[in-house]
């Protein structure tokens, strides 16, 4: 399920997957950097370059597997915060299901 998201400022537009993130699942802290989500990535590469260490590399798969749970969401509540808003009703709808906190504009 996707939402749409955009930045009343600038016009941009995002379109941003809701749920689990099989991209983080599979990849762990690459995705997040992809997006430019700078803060995540570089939580999710301390955590697994720590837990990796002491796991012969064991704890980095599992920190992408807990991360692939909760990604998207602090993604999305980070773009929220941003002041990104909802480009339409359903995709208001669709965060305010999920248990998302959307500003009205």
């Amino acid at each position: 399920m996707r939402v749409n998201l955009e930045n009343p400022n600038t016009h941009q537009l995002k379109q941003v997957k809701v749920g689990f993130s099989w991209t983080t699942f599979f990849f762990g802290f690459w995705p997040a950097l992809f997006r430019g989500d700078w803060k995540w990535f570089a939580i999710q590469l301390a955590i697994e370059i720590v837990l990796g260490c002491f796991t012969m590399g064991i704890g980095a798969g599992i920190v992408g597997i807990i991360f692939s749970f909760f990604y998207n969401k602090l993604y999305i509540n980070d773009l929220l915060e941003a002041g990104y808003v909802p480009n339409d009703k359903a995709s208001k709808d669709i965060l305010l299901s999920k248990g998302i906190t959307v500003a009205s504009h």
